[in-house]
């Protein structure tokens, strides 16, 4: 008999898979940051949610943090209730969840169209194995982020590139350099 996982991807859809009422706050849907935050009104506080186990494409991540944030408005739209599950906040203060829309678990849903990838190392309290075969499945059909053979840069990989690009541009332009371009600073 297929399980719950088989008959949602069937339909297209990424059911909830720790589902536990109990554990679950109650939102209503305010805004979209990008493709793996959106703010929501939880009683009468706005909160920042950042999805857990997923990692969307960054906004500025060419077109694709542009197509992750439209698909997450797609699946959250303002206005939308929502479950947030398995609440922890991370360093910046945002609650760490797993966001849930009628029977569809939204993270999950975003990986299974290729709007976002598996964030591996933070994986803890999601179902891995639905995370990474909704991932080998959106791969396989090329789906978005997977449209580019092997997928497109990760975005913890972009994220750091662009934190050492700018700490060079800073070195050099404290180093009397206009950092502008690498004859600028002696480089060729």
């Amino acid at each position: 008999m297929p399980g719950l996982r088989q008959i949602g991807a069937h339909l297209g859809l990424a059911l909830c898979t720790i589902c536990n009422p109990a554990f679950a706050e109650t939102a209503t849907v305010l805004s979209i940051g990008d493709g793996d935050t959106l703010t929501v009104a939880d009683g009468s506080r706005r909160v920042t949610v950042r999805l857990a186990c997923i990692d969307a494409p960054e906004t500025a991540q060419t077109l694709y943090g542009a197509e992750a944030r439209v698909a997450l408005r797609l699946l959250v739209p303002v206005g939308s209730n929502v479950l947030i599950q398995g609440v922890m906040k991370d360093r910046y203060g945002r609650k760490i969840a797993e966001v849930i829309r009628g029977n569809v678990n939204v993270n999950l849903e975003l990986v299974h169209r290729g709007a976002a990838f598996v964030y591996r190392q933070y994986l803890g309290g999601c179902d891995r194995t639905a995370y990474l075969l909704a991932q080998q499945q959106a791969e396989s059909a090329r789906l978005g982020i997977w449209s580019v053979p092997g997928g497109i840069k990760r975005p913890w990989e972009w994220r750091r590139g662009g934190v050492r690009t700018m700490a060079k541009l800073l070195t050099g332009i404290t180093a009397g350099c206009s950092g502008l371009t690498p004859s600028s600073c002696g480089g060729t």
